[in-house]
């Protein structure tokens, strides 16, 4: 199996949640002009998570899901969030969730990337995180919390 990344899989949600609002004859929780509340949530969310990976940019450390990491990162917006990327794309996820008027549907498939991102991504990351660098990472671990 080919391995996804996780931007990738945040634009395939994005989709999914698009074509729900499309093709489907859900109703919205949210009507508009109250939808555009989810606008500010998806700029948030994607500065948030633009704002991680410019950091590891300015490291020049290895930024790869599955890659190996070069440097364990804990200043800036990672002294608060363990995973601003991640935080990132699903604050953005509710924002466009949010725009399509909030359905059933769309929240939950919101609630499904969280869950992926969570028992997937970050638990593969922390893993090898933890067989890097060891008690750095463990204490990293004990001051900034894994989402908030």
């Amino acid at each position: 199996m080919k391995k996804l990344l996780p931007p990738v899989l945040f634009l395939i949600f994005v989709v999914g949640i698009g074509l729900l609002h499309w093709k489907t004859s859900f109703p919205p929780h949210i009507a508009f002009p109250c939808s555009l509340l989810g606008l500010p949530l998806v700029v948030l969310g994607l500065w948030l998570s633009a704002a991680g990976k410019r950091l590891f940019a300015q490291l020049n450390t290895n930024i790869m899901t599955f890659g190996q990491p070069t440097l364990l990162v804990t200043q800036g917006i990672y002294q608060y969030t363990r995973n601003p990327m991640y935080l990132g794309f699903a604050v953005a996820l509710l924002g466009v969730a949010i725009l399509s008027g909030a359905s059933l549907p769309a929240l939950f498939l919101t609630l499904l990337f969280i869950l992926i991102t969570d028992r997937w991504y970050i638990r593969f990351e922390e893993q090898i995180l933890r067989d890097t660098f060891g008690q750095g990472y463990d204490q990293y671990c004990r001051q900034v919390r894994r989402w908030v």
